[in-house]
């Protein structure tokens, strides 16, 4: 009766995912422009894989300069997440890159934002932590998405991964729970650091290390070889580095080390060589401050998101829709159904018997163990 009612919601809840949707999402490292993705959005969506990049140019990351907040970032993942998610099976047969609504956001909200967003150096709201800082809500117009009818991949490129594992989190990050992981099958970090390394901006990497990832979420962590200390964009590694030390022995993407690109616990990593971090093709400043970088791509030296890189870690992230198919949510709510109704007719629902049956299903759709590839 109602008690049977109430473990068959129970399993429905613990147990239906929704579909694992053929689909991504790009979210660009820091001070990188939405632009700057589009070459990636395109051969991803060539490949099978139908992909939007959040729709946020270059200055919508100043309200996060210096380490502070970076909900107006969190905002605009969930943003474009939820209405890739809300397109279902149709996002799958997308021949172009995914359209997502744009964000309305003037001057006046990029005024507000900067005043108001806490953290950083200058502590704004009072603290550098961010289980410290004040609700303070990012301005913007959110078009709202429709019901969510199905999971998507998360690509961060360098900053913008630890922000997916931010998003990807159910504890509070300046008093909002994201709670991304019910909305995200896998997620591929491309050079990001994951050590926390010195200054304040590492707060956030220190606040997504405290927790592992989510159990339903498979995760890559790619990072690259061949770009020695030397030619880094200057202080970067030292930046990345724990100690703060640096050093000429330290090898990486030219901004972050290949250490801290694949230190993500509990994912599969892979050291690319000869990768460089890029890109900042749209950015005025690229030549000012990586003129290194800058030449060196430039001059034919291959990024993540490269067309003759792309397959190195591509085929992983094609593996939820391989030959193998995957449970059916719906068999799954049937098996659980009659279990709870089996036990109902035994007189009751004994505890262990619906523990057992979670674990037996549970099992059916255990991710893989983490592994190098």
């Amino acid at each position: 009766g109602h008690m049977t009612a109430l473990v068959i919601g129970a399993l429905a809840t613990a147990l239906v995912k929704t579909p694992r949707l053929r689909a991504a999402v790009i979210v660009p490292g820091f001070l990188n422009d939405a632009s700057d993705y589009m070459p990636l959005a395109r051969a991803l969506t060539a490949r099978g894989i139908p992909t939007a990049v959040v729709p946020m140019p270059l200055w919508h990351w100043i309200p996060t300069i210096g380490g502070r907040s970076v909900r107006p970032i969190l905002e605009r993942i969930d943003h474009t997440v939820r209405h890739v998610a809300a397109l279902g099976e149709a996002a799958q047969s997308s021949k172009e890159p995914l359209r997502i609504p744009r964000i309305g956001y003037n001057l006046n909200d990029l005024v507000e934002d900067f005043q108001n967003t806490p953290g950083g150096a200058l502590r704004v709201g009072g603290s550098t932590w961010p289980d410290e800082f004040p609700n303070v809500e990012p301005c913007g117009v959110f078009p709202p998405p429709g019901h969510p009818l199905g999971s998507v991949a998360l690509i961060g490129c360098s900053a913008g991964g630890y922000m997916c594992r931010i998003y990807l989190s159910s504890r509070p990050y300046g008093g909002k729970e994201y709670g991304g992981s019910e909305l995200v099958h896998s997620l591929v970090t491309l050079g990001t650091p994951h050590l926390s390394g010195q200054g304040v901006p590492f707060e956030n990497v220190r606040w997504a290390n405290k927790e592992p990832l989510p159990s339903g979420v498979r995760a890559l962590a790619v990072g690259a070889t061949g770009t020695p200390s030397d030619e880094a964009l200057a202080g970067a590694y030292a930046f990345c580095d724990p100690t703060g030390q640096g050093g000429k022995e330290l090898d990486g993407d030219g901004v972050t080390t290949s250490e801290s690109a694949v230190a993500l616990a509990g994912a599969q990593t892979s050291l690319l060589a000869g990768v460089t971090h890029y890109p900042w093709t749209s950015a005025p400043f690229a030549d000012t401050i990586a003129p290194q970088l800058t030449k060196a791509y430039r001059a034919g030296k291959p990024w993540y998101g490269s067309e003759k890189v792309l397959d190195s870690w591509l085929p992983w992230l094609l593996q939820p829709w391989g030959d193998e198919p995957l449970p059916d949510p719906l068999s799954l709510v049937a098996d659980a159904a009659m279990t709870v109704r089996h036990c109902a007719l035994e007189g009751g629902v004994p505890a262990a018997n619906v523990l057992q049956a979670l674990d037996r299903l549970e099992a059916r759709r255990a991710p893989p163990p983490p592994a190098t590839i």
